[in-house]
């Protein structure tokens, strides 16, 4: 968390956008706009030396605004650049693998979910969240109907913490929050050219003040 005090609802968690020759900077920018829970590093279509340099630099930058990081790609890169979690993609069979391998060390999620049947399956192997989007698809003004139709179901049956991916508008964080979901999942809308980070995040966070329900202490 970026902020003193931890917000009682749904909160902002960043997706970095592919390697880039100011994405250093941007992130910086979107850190210093307000409370962020975590921020995902995917690897996109980038070979794996390239990638780690890329997510070791985001790690730092994060980690040094008390922002956790996860990285969505070779599960060693994690462990290499010292992130805070891992996120995977694929089979069952290999989330338990990597839960058995590296989940006392840090965190580690799933994505990847098109249906209640995928999501049950991972969530029996109890992962740290489950994440309903896909990164890169975030390019409508609103969150797809897909994703939030499971975020509602699974945040009314499950304790582990979900996050959903919503639109390339900042103003789709509502239309999140208001499905149930531990977080909220931005990445165009933050880091689109020519927008200001730190103001779509500062933006982002005084949506969810104003109208995302608090939680049940």
């Amino acid at each position: 968390m970026s902020s003193p005090k931890t917000p009682n609802r749904c909160r902002v968690v960043l997706i970095a956008p592919p390697v880039g020759p100011d994405i250093d900077a941007r992130l910086q920018s979107a850190l210093s706009g307000g409370d962020v829970a975590s921020l995902i590093v995917p690897q996109y279509d980038a070979d794996d030396v390239s990638f780690q340099a890329h997510a070791e630099r985001l790690t730092q930058i994060a980690q040094a605004a008390n922002v956790a990081t996860v990285i969505a790609g070779e599960p060693r890169i994690a462990s290499r650049v010292h992130a805070d979690g891992m996120h995977l993609e694929g089979k069952a069979e290999e989330l338990a693998d990597a839960i058995a391998k590296y989940q006392s060390k840090m965190m580690v999620g799933c994505g990847g979910i098109k249906t209640r049947d995928e999501a049950m399956v991972l969530g029996e192997i109890e992962p740290d969240y489950v994440f309903f989007g896909k990164f890169g698809f975030d390019n409508k003004p609103e969150p797809h109907s897909r994703n939030l139709s499971l975020g509602q179901w699974w945040s009314e049956m499950m304790e582990i913490p979900c996050i959903v991916l919503a639109g390339n508008e900042v103003a789709s964080v509502v239309d999140v929050a208001n499905t149930g979901a531990d977080f909220v999942a931005l990445s165009a809308a933050v880091f689109a050219e020519g927008s200001d980070p730190a103001k779509m995040v500062a933006e982002a966070n005084a949506l969810l003040d104003q109208s995302a329900p608090e939680f049940e202490k």
